[in-house]
C-alpha cells in the first residue's frame, strides 16, 4: 500500500462540504480541518499499483469546491 497526505484549499466557506464530499466518496482514511494556507488535510491509502497523479487528478481534484491541492508523498511510518 502506497500511503499520501493532500492538503486542500477549499471555495470560502466550503471546507466542511469539501469534507463531506470526501468522506462520502470513501476514498480517504482520515480528514482533518487545518488552519493556515489549506482548509483539511486528508490521509489515503492506495493499492502499489495504483499512480497517485491520477488518483489524485481523478478522485480528488474533481470534487466540487477544491480549489487548490498540494501532495505530500511519504515513504516510512516511524
Amino acid at each position: 500500500m502506497q500511503v499520501f497526505f493532500v492538503q486542500i484549499k477549499s471555495a470560502l466557506g466550503k471546507a466542511y462540504n469539501v469534507a463531506n464530499r470526501i468522506a462520502d466518496a470513501e476514498i480517504a482514511s482520515e480528514i482533518y480541518s487545518t488552519a493556515g494556507d489549506y482548509d483539511l488535510l486528508v490521509k489515503f491509502y492506495v493499492e502499489d499499483e495504483v499512480d497517485i497523479g491520477h488518483f489524485i487528478n481523478e478522485k480528488v481534484q474533481t470534487l466540487e469546491d477544491i480549489v487548490d491541492t498540494y501532495t505530500i508523498i511519504t515513504f516510512k511510518a516511524f
